[in-house]
């Protein structure tokens, strides 16, 4: 049972393999820094070569023997998805799967595919990419998949009829559906892997409400108050230990959701945490199941 966990309750993580998503900065940057301290090998996959290059030094400031490697990735692009997999799928093993790598509320834009920004990347590169490494990811005994949901998928709803927000577009209720979408494909997908007997399990987590980079996109007034907010949010280093949480804790089970235990949630210890009745929808899980592999052509057959 996880309680009370932060990043000095991660365990060694010698000889096993992690890819984190979106990690050259941010929650993804600081949980890389702690699991290659810990003796992973970290697989640092992010859309910049440079800034990926940049946070492998920063780390190895501080631990100098770190495994490392870069892994190109953009989530917002499904050849560069498919590419990602192809070049991790070449490592001798891969034992978590961290999908970190996301976006926040930005103005309407398509990705490269076609789909609204925030559920492309946020749910169908994860959903896709994930789809592709599970064939790896069961090589290796007891594997675990992390995907990051957040505390805003208690009002989050999937729009099935306008799925790309070509009708309306407001940039927190598609923040809400994608992270609505995060936390259900968890629920479906740790769900078939038991139907399958498969030793992978998976989770998912929410961070509480951390600075970093994704508060980019806030509205006007919600970045004029942010320097006072900032004395009750997590750093980012605090709203990694959930994603730590459920890559290394002990005790784990599959289906799991785990997040801060204070302030509602919003920061703190990690502990296993409730999720919305509506994330709980397994016929609702299912639909999202079906929708996400006819729009990425990405069918993990489970």
């Amino acid at each position: 049972m996880i309680k009370d966990f932060t990043a000095a309750t991660v365990p060694d993580q010698s000889g096993r393999t992690i890819l984190v998503t979106g990690a050259n900065t941010g929650l993804g940057f600081e949980a890389s820094k702690v699991l290659a301290a810990k003796g992973a090998r970290v697989l640092l996959g992010c859309r910049s070569e440079d800034r990926a290059k940049a946070a492998m030094d920063n780390i190895q400031s501080e631990t100098p023997d770190a495994d490392m490697a870069f892994v190109p990735l953009d989530q917002s692009d499904l050849k560069s998805v498919r590419a990602a997999a192809k070049i991790v799928g070449k490592e001798k093993r891969l034992d978590v799967l961290v999908n970190n790598a996301g976006i926040m509320m930005p103005p309407y834009e398509l990705t490269s595919d076609g789909f609204e920004s925030q559920f492309g990347v946020n749910h169908l590169g994860t959903f896709a990419l994930t789809s592709l490494l599970l064939p790896k990811l069961e090589q290796a005994k007891k594997s675990r998949i992390v995907i990051t949901s957040s505390l805003a998928h208690r009002s989050g709803r999937i729009n099935f009829e306008d799925i790309n927000a070509e009708q309306r577009y407001s940039a927190m209720e598609r923040y809400a559906m994608s992270k609505l979408a995060n936390i259900l494909h968890a629920g479906e997908l740790d769900r078939r892997l038991r139907a399958n007997g498969s030793s992978t399990i998976a989770l998912c987590c929410h961070p509480g409400v951390a600075d970093t980079e994704l508060a980019r996109h806030l509205p006007g007034f919600a970045q004029a108050i942010l320097p006072l907010a900032r004395l009750f949010l997590s750093t980012p280093a605090e709203g990694a230990w959930a994603t730590l949480a459920a890559a290394t804790g002990k005790g784990v089970k599959g289906g799991e959701y785990f997040g801060p235990s204070r302030f509602g949630g919003w920061t703190g210890p990690v502990t296993e945490v409730s999720r919305s009745l509506r994330a709980r929808d397994e016929g609702l899980a299912q639909k999202l199941w079906e929708t996400s592999i006819e729009m990425t052509g990405v069918d993990p057959q489970i």
